[in-house]
């Protein structure tokens, strides 16, 4: 009896690490994320293409799709939300390349990329492409 008690407690821990493993997984609902496209909260979901895949990716497509980050805390300590360029219906591509903003100014969240754009051209920001390149599929409105 002691054996089969000790068994399934076993068991147990191994199910409970194992759904705590998936759920930080950056793979499935693991890379969801909220962001920002023409001012609607959306989410999105986000892994990263390996280093071999961005450099083939970035060498050879010119279809990829843009996404402003920053890591930059707005004031009151929220993170700044993402915000794409373009959404299903609005030409779409599942490759993301990641743009960084650095504010020239008081960290603002921005809601549309052409804010983001006009930020830039005003000197507010400075953008920073860089090599990194994501899978992104929008997949709902954002979940409150």
């Amino acid at each position: 009896m002691r054996r089969i008690i000790t068994t399934t407690v076993l068991a147990g821990l191994l199910l409970v690490g194992a759904s705590l493993t998936m759920a930080a997984s950056p793979n499935g609902s693991g890379g969801n994320m909220p962001t920002y496209y023409d001012a609607k909260l959306l989410t999105i979901n986000f892994m990263e293409l390996s280093a071999q895949a961005e450099k083939a990716l970035i060498a050879h497509n010119s279809g990829i799709n843009v996404i402003y980050t920053s890591e930059a805390m707005l004031s009151g300590g929220a993170p700044f939300i993402s915000v794409i360029d373009a959404i299903q219906g609005d030409g779409f591509n599942p490759l993301w390349r990641e743009v960084e903003i650095t504010f020239n100014i008081a960290p603002t969240q921005y809601f549309s990329d052409n804010e983001v754009l006009a930020a830039a051209q005003r000197g507010d920001i400075t953008l920073h492409t860089t090599d990194e390149i994501y899978r992104c599929s929008v997949v709902g409105p954002k979940k409150k």
